[in-house]
């Protein structure tokens, strides 16, 4: 790396930490009612939650352009949040952002149990995004009749259909990088399955204890709350990935106490 890039880097970690949060903070996504679809609401509602878990303050635009709005990504590239004069977009980056604030939870872990516990988020939103991707655009049915009339519904003809085939090349080029292309939906479950199985071990590690790393949330409750409550409550025509974790008790009340103690209690 040049001396210059890495002062820059530099300047622009010390301009985080330096500025308060914003009180204007704002979280894009798309319309949920009619436009979002599984893998991008999984990533808002992770993102939503961490920041609840954060105590920090934000709004949520909706629009129906959030994804080219946005500064990129990894995944699915939502949501994006703009605070201040920075942007970030999905999970991770966003995590981080809030790190460098020292707005955090998670910081009473020390530097094993954090690295423990980033795998089990490395883990869970490369199995859970790989898996909606594949439901929501290899299954025949799950597309034609969810994925394509909600991807294009904010789009005029013939503009969604152009706006459909992107998204839907675009989502099986990322299932072939990852290597999920090629699976059929018994190996896919089969996945899924085990990182709900890996999950509830970690939770009943600590059984008096509401959350994955002991009587405080982490990152990894936001992350896994965020995936696996949209899949329990999304319907679709195809339910193996809700069958599929409605099997794992623990994770099923775990999703039940955050979703009462973060989003019921702030209505």
């Amino acid at each position: 790396m040049q001396t210059s890039q890495y002062l820059n880097q530099l300047h622009t970690a010390d301009k985080l930490s330096e500025e308060p949060w914003p009180e204007d903070a704002t979280l894009y996504q798309p319309f949920e009612a009619e436009q979002i679809l599984l893998p991008e609401s999984a990533s808002c509602l992770a993102v939503k939650a961490y920041l609840k878990m954060c105590n920090l303050p934000f709004g949520i635009r909706t629009c129906a352009n959030a994804e080219h709005m946005s500064p990129g990504g990894r995944m699915t590239k939502l949501p994006f949040i703009r605070a201040g004069a920075f942007l970030f977009a999905e999970f991770e980056p966003i995590v981080n952002f809030v790190e460098q604030k020292d707005m955090a939870i998670g910081s009473w872990q020390d530097e094993d149990e954090k690295a423990d516990m980033r795998t089990y988020v490395s883990l869970v939103e490369n199995i859970f995004t790989m898996a909606e991707l594949y439901v929501s655009f290899k299954n025949e049915r799950v597309y034609k009749e969810v994925t394509a009339p909600r991807n294009g519904a904010v789009y005029p003809w013939p503009l969604n259909v152009i706006q459909n085939y992107s998204k839907r090349r675009n989502a099986l080029r990322q299932l072939k990088v990852y290597q999920w292309h090629d699976l059929d939906i018994d190996q896919v479950i089969d996945k899924v399955a085990k990182c709900c199985e890996t999950l509830e071990y970690k939770l009943k590690e600590s059984p008096d204890t509401p959350f994955f790393f002991g009587d405080q949330p982490c990152e990894l409750d936001a992350i896994a709350f965020g995936h696996l409550f949209t899949i329990l409550t999304t319907r679709l025509p195809n339910m193996a990935l809700a069958q599929t974790v409605q099997k794992f008790g623990h994770l099923v009340s775990f999703c039940r106490f955050i979703d009462e103690k973060y989003f019921q209690m702030s209505k």
